[in-house]
């Protein structure tokens, strides 16, 4: 799934009108009647809705939705910032034939509040003035947010500034209408003080740039749905290069073959530990057991060999020589040790627990450059790299890194808040270079390819904020490239959305200050199982569908 800027979203609509064949009007046509599924099947209980619709497109995909919501049986009061006749085009049909089917004259005062309106009917409300919104949302308890959309550059003026306030003030919830009103559909920011609240987001076609980047909802976990309505994906056409991790989980959701052996999904060899750093190996294992690796092996020094064995009696071990302070010794690589060790291996995971002490860190350095499997860097391989990633090169093979910003900082010697501020060209520019998958950790982690796209994962939550998360990503990524060998980019990817999303159910099922990071291995079933599609066509990009 591509995700576009606000002018690549009209280029499309464009597109699609003129070589497809498929009007404006069809397209608003499907958005708010995707809309009013929505809010049906999210908001069963709320009968009467309140929808505020400005007097453009977004507004038109209102007046869709609110006539859908009326033939369902909801009462209905559509607010119009403006007059009805200044709303123009495909905008203005919408809204004829919401005033045919409501039946209601437009007033210019609320009147009746909503909950003495009759079921099924609709009250339409021009609103000129601030004095105009005096009661708009008494007795509601959903509110549609349709008043400006992908088109908007901010900030918000006049009525919609009133507005924004009242709906700050309200309990009932609000489903906003491609974006919440305010927010800037090129927006790459975290947040946006100056737009609408929202609940949940309903939006067209493809992803903007801020439904990815941005936290559009009040709940950590409020969902984000992106509907298909009607544009061919030959007229969607991105620019930035960006995707969505979600998609590439269908490489996942294929059944195994009946006659599937252990042999056919691999084998994943993690090597790691060090005295107090038993528990990193042993999570990054478990992890690439339950994500289906067709067999695990921990490589760790002797003195935590019984330790890291005894997180599953699943998981094979291998004992190697340990040096000072319980790291890993350089001996290890002596008289043809490490062929031995990487025999039959599929794929190596480097890095948990290694320890930054003694000769672990040449260690980690000559696994990189000596081994010919694919392998996935992380943790204290990746503190070994600070200053050496001339040592780098993917070209050859596989070659995974997964930094948190912490880490990324050291590899390329800038502060964090240096990482943070440029993340996507950062990431871009360092995959290309080394002609590598990078995998920088923290809000909408990115998964940056050597061939220069870079897709954004919108899976996990703060509950994930913990220690031993990487080491559990790590496990899922390497078991994910051993069982698909033949497609890197997208094994990486579902990883990484798959983690995101164990991380939802965990924290949906628990709480987010409890979990902890092996309890996102517990929910990897669930993860696995989970469908982003709903029943409507919806596809949920964030928040985990049918939740409310």
């Amino acid at each position: 799934m591509k995700i576009l800027t606000s002018a690549e979203m009209a280029a499309t609509d464009r597109r699609t009108a003129s070589e497809f064949g498929v009007s404006l009007g069809s397209l608003m046509e499907r958005a708010g009647t995707a809309v009013a599924k929505f809010c049906l099947r999210q908001y069963p209980w709320a009968r009467r809705v309140v929808v505020l619709c400005g007097k453009g497109n977004n507004g038109g995909d209102g007046f869709i939705a609110a006539r859908e919501l009326a033939r369902a049986g909801k009462t209905v009061r559509v607010a119009l910032l403006g007059r009805a006749h200044e709303v123009k085009g495909e905008a203005a049909e919408a809204l004829s034939l919401l005033e045919a089917v409501g039946g209601a004259a437009w007033s210019s005062h609320v009147g009746a509040g909503i909950a003495d309106v009759g079921r099924g009917s609709t009250a339409l409300v021009e609103v000129m003035d601030e004095a105009g919104l005096t009661g708009i949302l008494d007795g509601a308890e959903l509110v549609i947010d349709a008043v400006v959309g992908t088109g908007f550059k901010p900030p918000l003026r006049g009525l919609a500034v009133a507005l924004r306030t009242l709906l700050e003030k309200t309990a009932s919830p609000v489903v906003a209408v491609d974006l919440p009103s305010g927010w800037d559909a090129d927006s790459m920011a975290l947040h946006n003080e100056g737009a609408f609240r929202a609940d949940a987001v309903v939006t067209f076609t493809a992803p903007k740039l801020a439904h990815v980047f941005g936290h559009l909802t009040y709940d950590a976990s409020g969902p984000v749905a992106v509907v298909e309505i009607g544009s061919p994906a030959t007229a969607v056409e991105s620019s930035t290069r960006l995707t969505w991790t979600g998609a590439s989980k269908s490489l996942a959701e294929t059944p195994r073959p009946v006659d599937a052996n252990k042999g056919r999904f691999g084998h994943v060899l993690v090597v790691g530990g060090s005295y107090g750093k038993a528990g990193a190996p042993a999570m990054a294992s478990l992890a690439a057991l339950r994500t289906g690796a067709g067999l695990v092996t921990a490589a760790v020094p002797t003195g935590v060999l019984d330790t890291v064995a005894h997180i599953a009696p699943e998981l094979m071990t291998v004992p190697l020589a340990e040096g000072a302070l319980g790291a890993v010794s350089f001996k290890q690589l002596y008289g043809g040790k490490l062929d031995t060790l990487l025999k039959r291996i599929t794929v190596v995971a480097l890095g948990p627990g290694l320890s930054t002490e003694g000769d672990a860190p040449a260690f980690a350095r000559q696994m990189i450059e000596k081994t010919s499997q694919p392998i996935v860097v992380d943790a204290d391989a990746l503190n070994a790299l600070a200053g050496k990633t001339n040592l780098l090169d993917g070209s050859r093979r596989t070659l995974v890194l997964t930094p948190h910003p912490g880490e990324m900082a050291r590899l390329v010697g800038m502060t964090v808040q240096e990482v943070e501020a440029d993340r996507l060209r950062l990431a871009r520019s360092f995959a290309t270079k080394h002609q590598l998958t990078l995998v920088l950790k923290g809000w909408r982690t990115l998964v940056a390819h050597p061939d220069g796209r870079v897709a954004v994962n919108t899976s996990g939550n703060p509950a994930m904020a913990k220690g031993g998360s990487g080491d559990i990503l790590t496990g899922i990524v390497a078991a994910m490239l051993a069982q698909y060998p033949d497609d890197p980019a997208q094994a990486v990817e579902s990883a990484v959305y798959l983690h995101g999303l164990a991380g939802d159910f965990a924290a949906h099922a628990m709480d987010e200050h409890t979990v902890l990071a092996t309890d996102t291995v517990k929910y990897l079933s669930d993860a696995f199982r989970y469908r982003s599609v709903d029943a409507d066509g919806l596809t949920w990009i964030c928040g985990l569908r049918g939740n409310n």
